[in-house]
């Protein structure tokens, strides 16, 4: 993978072109496959089944399960060779709905190792849900995050993104924003005798704010003390209190057992903030199925009903560093190799994207074949090409003619 160009295609099946990539050679790969909605799969594996829409329940069962086996067929060999690939620090983000979720856990367990799972993440990326068909409006799908090493990931879940404002609503004199976090360690597992040299008294003075480890004038002793008035212990050592003191304050506040003083941290709101993910993204946060049809239709034209919004994508890729070397095997409508580029032209960064398609027909009456697109690849050629020329950062297209 070059350095100076962003984004390379490769049209292929992705199976020959993952056997091609040297070891170690990815750092976070994003995966996309098909969602087993269909009767047969694109890939030349020879996994196929036959329709079963005209044979009776008991068949139809049988031909269903044979479905579920085949897409697994399919998905093995390519998530080992995704995992091969993966640098010790690498991950792996898998996007599935509820039919092949568990299936796609249990072969990612047996592929990775069950310890190197690090997140099953709910994706909203259509908050009405969907009207059409029986049940429920599912609004929702997932997103199955793998460590190649969990002792070695680099993957960082925290994003100044979900950092909000409003939660530091204190000021200090200077104009800095806090918010007051308990000194006291709030969870019972640490307590005086699990945690001995964390439970030692503090002196403060709720007048002034002062906090320090021995007594000064005006100040109280405040011992750590669960809400029930039992024991507990603080969340910094001595000295740690002793080099910060004024990120402490001490102030009165009204308990069970009535008022009393207590120690508090001040917790600033400063550049590069940021906070943990959690593992439920809304489409508020990620950009939704109709967001992503209008980047798409903003590039190419209206051509496919279910592409991955940038937004989602961006968030993936920023869980690694700026030089992360990105792989996405089931590249659809190219929406890692925009987000890519989207990223890198907004931090500077210097991310390169492979995706790969196969060339799956298009069907004629569809809006893609409308628009003139004869294969899936010509649609993630295209919509590749417009990010070079409106974003930047050119495109490789190994084995391109003109």
């Amino acid at each position: 993978m070059g350095d100076a160009v962003w984004n390379t295609f490769v049209e292929g099946d992705n199976l020959d072109v993952l056997t091609g990539l040297p070891d170690g050679s990815v750092d976070v790969a994003y995966l996309d496959p098909p969602y087993n909605r269909a009767t047969t799969l694109a890939y030349s594996d020879d996994f196929r089944v036959a329709d079963d829409s005209r044979e009776g329940p008991r068949a139809r069962r049988g031909a269903r399960s044979s479905r579920h086996e085949a897409w697994v067929r399919m998905m093995r060999p390519r998530l080992a060779q995704v995992h091969r690939v993966l640098a010790p620090g690498g991950a792996v983000f898998c996007s599935i709905d509820d039919r092949e979720v568990v299936r796609l856990r249990l072969l990612l367990d047996e592929l990775f190792g069950e310890a190197a799972f690090l997140a099953q993440v709910v994706v909203n990326l259509n908050p009405k849900g969907r009207q059409l068909g029986g049940g429920f409006a599912t609004s929702h799908e997932y997103l199955l995050v793998y460590a190649r090493d969990p002792r070695r990931c680099v993957l960082d879940p925290t994003s100044p993104d979900t950092v909000d404002p409003s939660d530091f609503k204190h000021v200090d004199g200077a104009g800095r924003h806090h918010r007051l976090l308990p000194l006291r360690n709030t969870n019972k597992k640490f307590h005086p005798l699990s945690a001995p040299t964390m439970h030692y008294a503090l002196h403060g003075d709720p007048a002034t704010g002062r906090v320090a480890t021995e007594p000064f004038d005006g100040s109280v002793v405040v011992e750590p003390v669960f809400g029930d008035g039992s024991s507990a212990v603080w969340r910094w050592s001595r000295p740690l209190v002793d080099a910060r003191p004024d990120d402490l304050v001490c102030r009165e506040v009204v308990g069970r057992h009535g008022v009393r003083v207590d120690v508090y941290q001040r917790d600033w709101l400063g550049e590069g903030r940021r906070k943990k993910l959690t593992t439920i993204w809304s489409a508020a946060e990620v950009g939704s199925t109709d967001t992503a049809v209008a980047e798409l239709r903003d590039l190419v034209g209206k051509v496919f009903d279910s592409p991955k919004p940038t937004g989602l994508l961006r968030r993936v890729l920023a869980t690694y560093p700026p030089d992360a070397r990105v792989l996405d095997p089931f590249a659809g409508s190219g929406t890692t190799g925009h987000a890519t580029a989207l990223l890198n032209a907004a931090d500077g960064g210097t991310r390169h994207c492979l995706s790969v398609n196969v060339g799956e027909a298009v069907r004629p009456g569809t809006p893609a074949y409308d628009a003139g697109f004869r294969s899936v690849a010509d649609v993630t050629r295209a919509r590749l090409r417009a990010v070079a020329a409106r974003v930047g950062g050119g495109l490789d297209e190994p084995g391109a003619a003109g």
